[in-house]
């Protein structure tokens, strides 16, 4: 249900968003999805790995502070409306969506969105109640893996 997402704080300039992507690279450690969200100064990179707890290792080796959370990777239909259901019967509910990002993978006429929430484990059951199945580590780490 819950997949281990990394956050590191880089500063906003040339170079800064090569560095821990050429680790990772270094370290053979795929990235299955990402995210950068940006201010002046600084930047979030938040990006999924299969194997994260080397991903946070080898980073931090390298001086980068990394942060792990938690998002919850849904499916969602690829049709007007498909994401505005999902987000309705959050709100019905009253789960906060922290922020969202997709994974590049597109298959059986559905998309597939990270979603980071207040409460995850209260989101879970919210989706549950509502048909609306998070899809399983392992899973997503299949189908992105090929």
């Amino acid at each position: 249900m819950k997949v281990k997402q990394l956050s590191l704080f880089l500063e906003n300039k040339p170079g800064a968003l090569s560095r821990p992507v050429q680790v990772l690279a270094h370290a053979k450690l795929n990235i299955l999805t990402l995210s950068v969200a940006d201010t002046e100064q600084f930047g979030i990179l938040r990006l999924v790995v299969r194997d994260w707890e080397k991903a946070k290792a080898v980073l931090e080796q390298e001086g980068f502070v990394v942060n792990v959370s938690e998002v919850v990777a849904i499916e969602v239909p690829d049709k007007p409306g498909g994401l505005a259901d999902i987000l309705a019967a959050l709100d019905k509910d009253g789960v906060n969506v922290e922020y969202m990002y997709g994974f590049t993978l597109k298959e059986h006429g559905k998309g597939l969105l990270a979603f980071r929430f207040d409460d995850p484990e209260r989101a879970v059951e919210i989706l549950h109640k509502n048909h609306i199945n998070p899809v399983r580590a392992v899973e997503l780490f299949m189908r992105l893996e090929g």
